[in-house]
């Protein structure tokens, strides 16, 4: 029985949850209500996502040897993949500010109470091994165009990446290799842990919700994807820095879609 709850969560919540079709506007006013949730008690925000660039430095430095220099931009474009279960206590904060609880930074650790924390743990789950398929899908493909012999030295491995004919083909078609792993992140995930976290309801069904979500808003979501990737890759410069303003930013948008694309059960608004 505990195994099913974690895959179907509480019995009442079995029946399909209610998607909203939304515009590219609810995206921006999400956004908008993402920077006010961020701007009203930012310290402890900033302390939560401080360790998301720490970690990309260390990895930038633990690959910086020859063997694993072609794994430092899988690794780096790879936390993406992880980055909606990392905001899990953006969601909660943003949750209780928009309940009028109380939403000082200790409370983003309340998600360990949770009654759906077996099925987070699941998702969770599912992201790192679709992290860890990355990474490996990676570094098949980069031998696969290079050759099994590492990179003589950084310079040397530049040289080769932006001069060369190879160098293009792995920047492009390991770009698209990564649009797709991107792409089921986002289809499978884009509400699933704020679902979790707002609802007693298995892995299932936040799956299930997620991928329902973008089907009604297939190109609301392709614009929701392209702006968290955009946001990423601003935020990686300068070595990550902005990464401790832009996550916390783009976790509580994502309670605010969530909340705009999924109906509540005791609401009357109309379904698109």
């Amino acid at each position: 029985m505990a195994s099913f709850h974690v895959i179907a969560g509480a019995s009442e919540t079995l029946e399909h949850t209610r998607i909203r079709k939304i515009g590219i506007s609810d995206l921006f006013d999400a956004l908008r209500r993402g920077v006010d949730d961020f701007m009203v008690k930012p310290s402890h925000i900033v302390f939560l996502c401080l360790i998301y660039p720490l970690v990309g430095i260390v990895l930038a430095v633990w690959t910086s040897g020859n063997n694993a220099l072609p794994l430092l931009f899988p690794l780096v474009s790879g936390f993406a993949l992880i980055g909606p279960f990392a905001a899990l206590g953006l969601y909660e904060i943003s949750r209780r500010r928009e309940a009028g609880l109380d939403a000082s930074w200790s409370h983003a650790f309340e998600i360990r109470n949770s009654p759906a924390l077996p099925a987070i743990a699941a998702v969770g789950i599912m992201l790192l091994a679709i992290f860890v398929a990355w990474l490996l899908t990676a570094q098949a493909f980069y031998q696969q165009v290079f050759g099994p012999a590492p990179p003589e030295s950084l310079s040397s491995f530049i040289s080769e990446i932006f001069a060369t004919g190879r160098g293009w083909t792995l920047i492009v078609l390991g770009h698209a290799i990564g649009f797709v792993f991107a792409a089921v992140v986002l289809c499978t995930t884009v509400v699933a842990f704020p679902l979790l976290l707002d609802r007693d309801v298995g892995a299932y069904e936040a799956i299930h919700t997620s991928v329902r979500v973008v089907l009604a808003n297939p190109i609301v979501m392709a614009v929701w994807g392209l702006i968290v990737a955009v946001a990423l890759i601003i935020g990686s410069l300068p070595v990550f820095a902005g990464l401790a303003i832009v996550l916390p930013i783009l976790g509580h948008a994502t309670w605010h879609v969530y909340r705009k694309v999924v109906e509540s059960p005791t609401s009357t608004k109309p379904v698109g």
